[in-house]
């Protein structure tokens, strides 16, 4: 199995052998490698490899999936208005 060629998460292109990389660097909580590698943080927010990634450190630390926990979920600090994203699409 070539880890370079499984995606982990297809939003920001993270590959296992990367995930892999970080849990044995030594962040083995969702929060950090989140933070580290960016997975969970692109379009879907998570709903496609949050669950992968759960898993993946559920295995390297030995643990059941439930026990290694989901990710905090952060609404925007000020709501943006859909017109703002559409003008700044305009103007490119």
């Amino acid at each position: 199995m070539n880890k370079d060629k499984i995606i982990i998460c297809r939003c920001e292109d993270i590959t296992l052998s990367k995930l892999d990389e970080t849990l044995e660097s030594g962040l083995t909580d969702v929060e950090e490698v989140k933070r580290t590698i960016r997975c969970g943080m692109g379009l879907c927010q998570g709903r496609t490899c949050m669950p992968m990634v759960e898993r993946e450190i559920a295995k390297f630390r030995g643990i059941e999936t439930w026990e290694v926990g989901s990710p905090k979920v952060r609404q925007p600090i000020l709501p943006v208005k859909l017109s703002s994203i559409l003008e700044s699409i305009d103007e490119e």
